[in-house]
This record gives C-alpha cells, structure tokens and sequence, in this order.
C-alpha cells in the first residue's frame, strides 16, 4: 500500500512538473558481459581475459542522456585514452553517433556513422508493452518503480563479428546472425515518477518517468548522475545530416558490407602466405 501511495503521489508530482519547462542531463554507466562460451575451446583461459581486456572500451561506457518534456538525445560520452592505453579502439570509435527521440511526433533517429557513411535510421515510436509493478527501491535520491516487457531486438549483433568461424561454417554463421537479429529481451527497467518525462537510455521509453536503470540481456545501464533545470538552456537538435534509412534496410546494409570485409580478409590470409 506504501508503494501504491508513493507512486500516486509521485505521478500527482509528474502531472505539476509538466505544465512547467522541465529539462536536465541524466549520466549513465552502460556494462556488457560477452558470452564467453561462444568460442567454445578455440580459446584457452588467458586468451579469453587478453580479448575481454582489448574490449573493456567496447563493453564498459558512459553516455548522456539530454531531455525536455517532448525530446531527448543520448549519446556517448567519449573519452581519450591514457597513455600507452590505446589497444583496439573499434569498440570504441565504430558506430559512435546519438539516438533522438520526440515523444510529440512519435519519432525515433539513430544517427550513426558504419563504414565511412553516416545513417540517419528512422523508427517510428509505438507505445511499449510495459508492466508496471508495484516494487520499488531507492536510486540515488529518487524512489524508483519496477517494469518489466518483453520485446523483440532488430540490431545488429555485433559479437558476431568477433567470432572465429571456419570458412565451411559460412553459412551457418549468417544463420545465427539472421536468428539475432529478431531475439527475444527481456527488459527490466526502474523508473521515477519524481522526474517527469516518459525518456529513458538508448531507445527506451514509455514509462511515467525518467528510466534509472535498465537491464536488457547481458547490458546493465545505471543513471549515475542527474542534473535538473541547469543554469545553461539544453540545446536538442534533431539530427539532419546522413541518409535515410529503415531499421530493416539499415541491417542489411550493414551485414552485406560486414560479409564483404569478412571475405576480403579471409582472401588476403590466405594469399599472404605466398612471397613475391
């Protein structure tokens, strides 16, 4: 009951807050674990820790998250390396770009720049299936509320490209890409009421307040840091610049040029061998 009363007033708060300009930057900590146990006994122990080290940047990351009432647009946060730290920087540097959502016109655009082209791909925003409940737990200052949905994830799987496939293994491997790309997530997301704006990281929303923290299959992001009404206007601009595209013509581009690249280094291996 204690919950439901906190909820009710929190959603009375929500209600005050969005007659008023309401805007702020949220910072959050974004943590992927890689299924190790994709390389099966290609790879010994230490290997492993070598390949999870190289990829912290890929897998460890900070983004800010920009909103008002009706935009948001959560990016990441880049940082230079330290000295003699500078490894593989693919996770890093590839796809780096922003996701912008307008809630007025149900518009979703991920900006993101693949193979020397920048994309701009579209989505329309259709309401998620949330199920909201009644527990709850402080994040931070702010009493946050569980909710929980199942959905279908249409992105690229990037670890596909670090796997070690033979060569007679080609087509079993654009299997299981195929089959990725419309895997099942279970999402658990904790939002607040107390920051009024139905926002949250990456293309999450749909909830009566800011999402904290959200767990979607191996990635864990959590709200670290948030800045309400700061004494410099927020500036959200949607993106322009880049070419149009679908999720689904966007995937597809995608792994057509990721096949090419594959087959263009496997051509030169296997010829690199031969001396002039």
């Amino acid at each position: 009951m204690k919950s439901l009363l906190s909820l009710f007033l929190s959603l009375i708060t929500m209600a005050t807050f969005a007659q008023k300009n309401f805007e702020g930057k949220a910072t959050y900590m974004s943590k992927t674990t890689m299924d190790m146990s994709r390389f099966g006994n290609q790879m010994s122990e230490q290997q492993k820790k070598q390949m999870m080290a190289r990829m912290k940047n890929f897998l460890e990351k900070t983004y800010i998250l920009s909103f008002n009432k009706n935009e948001s647009s959560f990016k990441e946060e880049v940082k230079l390396d330290a000295p003699g730290t500078s490894g593989s920087r693919w996770g890093a540097s590839n796809g780096q770009g922003s996701i912008y959502k307008n809630l007025k016109d149900r518009e979703m655009i991920e900006d993101v720049e693949q193979f020397s082209k920048r994309f701009l791909v579209v989505e329309p925003m259709e309401q998620p299936k949330w199920e909201l409940g009644t527990e709850s737990k402080k994040i931070g200052q702010y009493t946050a509320y569980k909710a929980t949905m199942t959905t279908v994830d249409t992105k690229i799987d990037w670890g596909g490209i670090f796997r070690r496939g033979r060569r007679n293994q080609e087509n079993d491997s654009t299997k299981t890409e195929d089959k990725a790309a419309e895997k099942i997530l279970n999402v658990t997301a904790w939002y607040t009421p107390q920051i009024p704006v139905s926002s949250g990281p990456e293309s999450y929303w749909g909830l009566p307040g800011l999402i904290l923290e959200l767990n979607a299959d191996r990635t864990t992001m959590l709200c670290t840091e948030i800045v309400i009404n700061p004494s410099e206007p927020i500036t959200i601009e949607k993106p322009k610049k880049g070419t149009k595209v679908t999720r689904e013509k966007y995937n597809k581009i995608i792994k057509q040029k990721t096949e090419e690249l594959k087959e263009r280094f496997q051509n030169r291996r296997g010829g690199g061998r031969r001396g002039y």
